[in-house]
């Protein structure tokens, strides 16, 4: 077959060609023409009759209505922590060798419990001393009595001369101030021994301990730090505007782990941190909740947002670049609902809700979910509404 092209110089420079020839190429020419054109008719067909179905068949979607407001309750969760109702880091008064082991951590003791105790073979020493100290001074004073009382009989008589009474019944005396100072002797002895045991002053738990058996420890160095096994309370901040609005005796809703209770508000401090520049609410934990010294825990409260908007589900909500959220917008057209995309802010996620503020005008029909099937543009009904 002849190139169309080939015929077309052929005929401007005049060259003789075959009839037969000829002919095969022009009606190659008219055979491409009829085939492209019969293409092209078949695609207008084929998109026409695409337009009549969807137009016929528009996609079904659920929808909400946009319900504007003035504002919204949400809760804010301040942070604290489960505090002892009582610690301290116990020691002694005195200066001594740790004669006995301190007690684990974690050990559970009772009031008057020895939890350390001293090496008081000193002391023990220095009170056998000190008592056979006073017994003699107390067998002088009585010796002293004794002579004395005889001679207050034999100076009627004359045989004893009244200096000689007198030197007798002062050195009684002397004796008796002798025997009170022995004495007081031994009672700062017998309280230097009960102070070479540290005993616990509450109930409790010991947290740490900070020597052994064995070591040298002067008076005031912590040995042991022990934390009130009842009583705990949690000491959560709060912001200066919230302080104001606490009620003492009132009971407020805290969360500890997955536990939430109820718990008394004791007192809130009358200053700000200045780290956290929060206030400190202190509240009273039952006896019956379980919490460890510094566990963190959780105070729950409602308050009132002052911003217009209004409740959309979480499933309507589109998100686009940057951050922007955008919602399908249902609008009437004819008898039909074409999507339409409008931009929102959300302002707060409650559980399958978002309250959203935007472009949408109050009452406005949106997408309720679905919103992957479907794009801007496309014509759906509302099979459903919220």
């Amino acid at each position: 077959m002849l190139n169309p092209f080939t015929l077309c110089d052929e005929l401007m420079t005049g060259t003789a060609i075959p009839p037969s020839t000829r002919r095969s190429s022009v009606i190659g020419v008219f055979a491409a023409i009829a085939l492209v054109m019969t293409m092209t008719t078949l695609l207008y067909l084929r998109v026409a009759f695409s337009g009549d179905i969807a137009s016929k068949s528009p996609l079904p979607v659920a929808s909400t209505l946009y319900q504007v407001q003035n504002g919204y309750e949400r809760t804010v969760s301040y942070l604290g922590l489960i505090v002892a109702g009582r610690k301290a880091d116990l020691g002694f008064e005195l200066s001594g060798m740790v004669a006995t082991p301190p007690p684990r951590p974690g050990t559970s003791v009772m009031q008057g419990d020895v939890l350390v105790t001293l090496d008081d073979a000193a002391l023990h020493a220095k009170r056998r001393s000190t008592a056979a100290t006073l017994q003699q001074a107390r067998v002088e004073l009585e010796l002293a009595q004794l002579k004395a009382r005889r001679q207050e009989d034999l100076i009627k008589t004359g045989a004893v001369s009244n200096d000689v009474y007198d030197e007798t019944r002062m050195r009684a005396l002397a004796l008796e101030s002798r025997v009170d100072a022995e004495s007081a002797h031994l009672g700062a002895i017998d309280i230097e021994l009960q102070k070479s045991r540290l005993l616990a002053p509450y109930d409790g738990i010991v947290a740490d301990r900070y020597v052994q058996q064995g070591a040298i420890v002067n008076p005031g160095v912590p040995v042991v730090r022990l934390l009130e096994a009842a009583h705990q309370e949690s000491q959560i901040g709060v912001s200066a505007e919230r302080a104001g609005t606490l009620e003492l005796g009132n009971f407020y809703t805290l969360k500890l782990r997955a536990i939430t209770f109820k718990a008394e508000l004791l007192s809130v401090r009358p200053d700000i941190d200045p780290i956290t520049r929060t206030a400190t609410a202190v509240f009273s934990i039952p006896g019956a909740i379980e919490a460890l010294d510094g566990e963190p825990v959780t105070l729950d409260l409602q308050e009132t947002v002052n911003e217009s908007g209004g409740w959309l589900p979480t499933a309507s909500l589109v998100e686009r670049n940057r951050g922007i959220w955008t919602v399908l917008k249902l609008e009437p057209e004819g008898d039909q609902l074409r999507a339409v995309t409008e931009a929102v802010e959300v302002l707060q996620i409650n559980g399958d809700r978002a309250f959203v503020r935007g472009t949408l005008a109050p009452g406005a029909r949106v997408v309720a979910s679905g919103t992957h099937r479907i794009t801007a543009g496309a014509v759906v009904i509302s099979a459903s509404d919220d």
